[in-house]
């Protein structure tokens, strides 16, 4: 555990409320594209392909599991034009001449694509255990959806079970979907949880549990995470995430390992 800033020692023994991000905080970060449908004609290796070429511009630890699959594939992966990063939503390129969206199905529906129906059914069983389903579009139509797992921590259960007999209220924020979001929950025993937030919305909740009067601690590993990390009364980074997040952050977990906090 790095302490960067002595006083936030005399502000944890305080914290009632501890926030938590999903991804890469109590999950492995190491996101793995498990499985890919496709829809209409199809076939699921031009899909990776084209998909790869517009993840393969961004950051995100789950456009980074698209690639890597596509490499472990040894797909040839073309190159990608008008790329835009869509915050909390998903990325937009041209790629080989065709128009490519890919990120969450409200992103998708808000820009008037076919077939969304379709892929919300078939995603809804894969998010019930857990999983997180990407929607790829091309041409205006859903083509496929991406289905990404991320494994649960093995320090995680024993961490907040540790942070439960402290008293500690424990919420988790994710800008999963809401059924991903719940199965985590439910498994791993969490009092709250809030689903489809944006980086605006983490921080306007810990604004919020702030203004409840609630001490505030905030874990998280991202750059989505760094605003929340700022404002918490206590920000902790995971030592395995971005470096703005640390920046942001009173406390470091080097390892990331939750039982340190």
């Amino acid at each position: 555990v790095l302490i960067k800033n002595a006083a936030v020692l005399e502000v944890l023994e305080k914290v009632d409320t501890i926030v938590i991000d999903k991804t890469g905080t109590l999950t492995q970060g190491r996101p793995e594209l498990t499985k890919l449908e496709t829809l209409g004609d199809w076939r699921a290796s031009e899909v990776l392909r084209l998909a790869a070429a517009v993840e393969q511009q961004s950051e995100h630890p789950l456009a980074q599991a698209v690639v890597r699959k596509s490499q472990a594939d040894a797909l040839s992966i073309p190159e990608a034009s008008n790329f835009t990063s869509i915050t909390g939503g998903g990325v937009r390129a041209t790629v080989d001449g065709h128009e490519l969206l890919i990120g969450k199905a409200s992103l998708l529906e808000a820009q008037d694509v076919t077939d969304l129906a379709i892929g919300r059914e078939r995603a809804a069983e894969h998010q019930r255990s857990g999983a997180t389903v990407i929607f790829v579009a091309i041409d205006a139509r859903l083509a496929a959806i991406m289905v990404i797992s991320d494994p649960i921590k093995e320090s995680t259960p024993a961490a907040l079970g540790a942070l439960h007999e402290l008293g500690l209220q424990v919420v988790m924020l994710t800008g999963d979907a809401q059924p991903t979001a719940q199965a985590v929950a439910q498994q791993l025993g969490i009092d709250q949880f809030e689903a489809g937030v944006s980086p605006q919305d983490k921080y306007e909740f810990v604004q919020r549990l702030k203004s409840e009067g609630k001490i505030v601690a905030m874990a998280g590993d991202g750059i989505n995470d760094a605003p929340a990390l700022a404002l918490a009364d206590v920000g902790i980074a995971m030592g395995t995430g971005t470096g703005v997040a640390m920046e942001s952050a009173g406390v470091t977990l080097v390892g990331g390992d939750l039982r340190g906090i």
